[in-house]
């Protein structure tokens, strides 16, 4: 055997039992981190949270008052199910 196809052995078998683990466990180990919320956004998905459920609290609390005062408001407020539809889905005849 040659010097060049020793040497040539040598760096294939470093790439294939060194270089190639630490490749796969270098990103593995980014991936983890990656994957993790930090505080600060666990804190702000708390907050975004408890705003939703605030602003879900005024629309419950404004619709008890449009309806105590006039029953009838969804009726005139929103559009009648039928064209609603029509304007949300379109026809299979206008896909075509």
């Amino acid at each position: 055997m040659e010097f060049g196809d020793l040497m040539g052995l040598v760096v294939a078998m470093g790439v294939l039992f060194i270089g190639l683990p630490w490749l796969v466990f270098h990103y593995i180990t980014k991936w983890k981190t990656a994957a993790r919320l930090t505080g600060s956004d666990e804190k702000l998905l708390d907050e975004l949270h408890d705003a939703a459920r605030r602003l879900d609290d005024r629309l419950c609390s404004i619709e008890r008052i449009m309806t105590a005062e006039n029953p009838d408001w969804r009726r005139q407020c929103l559009p009648p199910e039928e064209n609603y539809r029509e304007r949300l889905l379109p026809s299979r005849e206008d896909a075509r």
